[in-house]
């Protein structure tokens, strides 16, 4: 738990016009969280390159771990962990997928390997459970997606695409979505194999997210376009591009829990807001509010040599409020109605995701020092920090009730927190 001196807030109050804005800079004294920060310049980079994980030939003694706060460690990976996933209905199970080509059906409670997702012939990018928790979806870096039946273990469904980008699940049937390096995206029923392709902008598509709906999914793309399609027709709705659209790659995109609104991030360093029914943009944030700001801070990352991004952005369930996530370590917090700041928080390690509570305020934060942050978004105080892992978080998730966070890093393991909080 940190200290900070404001003073928290009993509860959430949004005026309209008012700008709150709570800085929390945070001294780390953890070692080599600027070491690995400065070499990393993006987690997707991580993902795509096969140098980006540990080495079979690295030290032991590099990946020492000075405090480590997990209660499990699963150490079945041989290579960094990229990715992974909980069963959405029970959450007992775990799906990790990593550098090594290989992805496992974990238990939590023990660690046993329930599974074996073999046959992966690349680093495994993608690997996530289906709505019901009946079906394992995984997808490598070279194309290749499988589908295992989680009961039986047995593999009931195979298909290969060019380079990948990401694969997602759809939210209420057995159907998967999946971006590529050449721009197309692909949509297959599980396991009969019936198919749609939907024409991309001639670059990568980067994120991809269905909304709520089922009907429609929000695309973006390497040239900062982003694409709202109708699924059954396998047609756009919608284009954002011209003046309107990111100036560079797009590396996140989320909707909130009707689908009304959906948050877009990039590697220009801003946010949008784009109402999918209309496909307008109607919010811009960014933290760099001033041109003197941002001019210093241009001359900051071209003096580092190194750049900035969104990496992670999501809205909270229980207010009108949304994250975003920079790989510099900025967090920013804003009231959607108003759009106005409310906390700005600066770590010296950069963040690689965000997550908020089903049922709270809080938001979860990951980061390439190794460790989970968890903050009240309220109040603006950071409550508690998991520490275990000897590399950068790569991926995490937070179950239902919010007792259990689950991490997979570049040290080649994947851990288990069981938090215990007075609120829980």
């Amino acid at each position: 738990m940190a200290e900070q001196e404001q003073e928290p807030a009993p509860q959430l109050e949004l005026h309209e016009g008012e700008e709150i804005v709570e800085v929390i800079e945070l001294n780390e004294s953890e070692a080599g969280a600027d070491d690995i920060a400065n070499e990393v310049e993006s987690v997707e980079l991580d993902k795509e390159e096969d140098d980006g994980g540990w080495d079979d030939d690295d030290d032991d003694e590099t990946m020492e771990v000075v405090r480590d706060d997990s209660d499990l460690t699963f150490c079945r990976h041989t290579k960094a962990v990229f990715c992974l996933s909980l069963d959405p209905k029970s959450n007992s199970l775990a799906v990790t997928g990593g550098e090594d080509d290989r992805a496992f059906v974990w238990r939590l409670s023990d660690g046993e390997v329930l599974l074996e997702c073999t046959g992966h012939k690349d680093s495994v990018i993608s690997a996530s459970f289906s709505h019901d928790s009946t079906m394992v979806a995984t997808g490598d870096m070279s194309g290749l997606i499988k589908v295992w039946r989680v009961e039986t273990k047995e593999e009931i469904w195979s298909f290969e695409v060019g380079d990948l980008q990401w694969v997602e699940w759809h939210p209420c049937a057995h159907v998967l979505l999946a971006g590529t390096d050449e721009g197309s995206c692909w949509m297959w029923k599980i396991p009969s194999g019936e198919c749609k392709t939907f024409q991309g902008t001639g670059c990568q598509a980067t994120c991809g997210k269905i909304l709520p709906d089922g009907k429609r999914a929000v695309v973006g793309y390497e040239d900062g376009t982003v694409r709202v399609w109708d699924l059954k027709q396998a047609s756009p709705l919608h284009t954002v591009k011209g003046q309107d659209c990111h100036q560079g790659p797009l590396t996140c995109v989320a909707s909130n829990d009707d689908g009304s609104l959906v948050l877009t991030g990039s590697v220009d360093c801003t946010a949008k807001l784009l109402n999918p029914l209309t496909g307008k943009v109607v919010g811009v944030f960014s933290v760099q509010n001033s041109t003197k700001e941002r001019v210093a801070k241009e001359e900051m990352e071209h003096s580092e040599s190194h750049s900035n991004s969104v990496e992670s952005v999501g809205f909270c369930r229980v207010f009108p409020l949304i994250a975003v996530g920079y790989l510099d370590g900025t967090i920013g917090i804003w009231d959607v109605p108003s759009q106005t700041l409310r906390h700005k928080w600066q770590l010296q390690a950069g963040i690689v995701q965000l997550l908020w509570e089903d049922h709270s305020p809080i938001i979860y934060t990951g980061s390439l020092d190794g460790a989970v942050r968890i903050w009240d978004a309220r109040s603006g105080n950071m409550e508690s920090e998991c520490y275990g892992h000897a590399a950068e978080i790569l991926d995490f998730v937070v179950n239902k009730e919010a007792s259990v966070i689950v991490t997979a890093s570049g040290d080649r393991t994947a851990k288990v927190f069981y938090l215990q909080r007075p609120d829980r």
